[in-house]
């Protein structure tokens, strides 16, 4: 049995043979070439028998197509830095635009190479960025003054953020057009409640989450909507369309699998400890913390996988704890 097939089996709510698997992480060097990215994303998903791939494109490339300017740091284990933000002051909102293309056609390009050397058996989802999250990308460092400016003027920032929706619903739809099985829909912490207020959320944000989602193309059979962060408000998903719903169990103030799934009535991702387990080993605590996993949820709706993105200094004897676990 394929992955894509487990993965079917686990969108439906059951669970084929075992429950498919899969991981991701930030690989600095080769994100800044398509064909280098591609190529070591291959390379990952073959070593690790991976069901499924979650795209990992340069994080800095959303807001990079925005306007800000990032440079490699040319280490292995340091993102892109950044030069210039998009959006220094307030006014600016006001002309955040659409100005560099190629960073997200990049994206695309890369996706569909890893799409065609992976096969049909294979899943790929491309990684898309909400409005708010490629938002806060914009101001820099200082990712809390995007929160402040959009509840003082919403006047300003709520066109910005319905443009970028705009851009970020084309981005999807090529990225499909080349090959993805859907999106993974990130929300990076502002469905927090230390972020804002559900209310607020909901009256100011949550319009233009539905904007991308609602707009995703019949072809999208796996959208993943993502939660980051600790103390989630988790009711927002059901105003969410998608298939699968992900987030970390281990940050503090967020359900277990098999209540997130009871929640959200859909199939859940996550389980295993990215900064934890999978980053310090040894191998048997990440065996361990699958089996917890698919004994919460009985296997059933489950993806196996960590709650976010793991950092690129993990082992790969811990990676290959997660097919052993499976397998056992």
């Amino acid at each position: 049995m394929d992955g894509r097939k487990r993965v079917e089996a686990a969108i439906a709510m059951g669970v084929a043979d075992r429950p498919p698997f899969g991981a991701w992480g930030h690989t600095y060097r080769e994100e800044w070439s398509p064909a280098d990215l591609a190529a070591v994303t291959v390379q990952r998903a073959k070593l690790f028998e991976w069901d499924f791939v979650k795209f990992q494109p340069r994080a800095s490339c959303f807001a990079e197509a925005f306007g800000s300017v990032y440079r490699p740091a040319g280490h292995r284990l340091k993102g892109p830095v950044l030069e210039s933000e998009a959006v220094p002051d307030l006014e600016a909102w006001s002309t955040v635009a659409l100005v560099n293309r190629k960073a997200l056609d990049d994206q695309v390009d890369s996706l569909h190479m890893v799409v065609k050397q992976l096969g049909f058996g294979v899943p790929v989802i491309q990684t898309v960025f909400s409005p708010l999250t490629v938002a806060g990308y914009l101001v820099g460092k200082n990712k809390a003054r995007v929160v402040r400016e959009l509840r003082q003027h919403p006047d300003l920032v709520r066109p910005a953020l319905d443009r970028i929706a705009e851009a970020l619903v084309d981005f999807s739809k090529r990225s499909i057009g080349a090959g993805a099985a859907g999106v993974f829909y990130a929300i990076s912490g502002y469905t927090s409640r230390d972020a804002m207020p559900e209310d607020v959320y909901r009256e100011l944000v949550l319009g233009t989450d539905q904007a991308v989602l609602g707009h995703m193309p019949r072809e999208a059979w796996f959208n993943v909507v993502h939660l980051c962060g600790s103390k989630l408000q988790f009711d927002l998903v059901n105003e969410m369309p998608s298939q699968v719903v992900s987030w970390s169990i281990h940050n503090l103030g967020t359900p277990t699998l098999s209540q997130g799934r009871n929640l959200s009535g859909r199939a859940v991702m996550g389980g295993l400890g990215q900064r934890k387990s999978l980053l310090y080993g040894p191998p048997a605590e990440v065996q361990a913390e699958a089996k917890r996993a698919i004994a919460d949820t009985g296997g059933r709706g489950l993806l196996l996988a960590p709650g976010c993105s793991v950092p690129p200094r993990v082992r790969d004897i811990n990676l290959v704890a997660i097919r052993e676990a499976v397998a056992a």
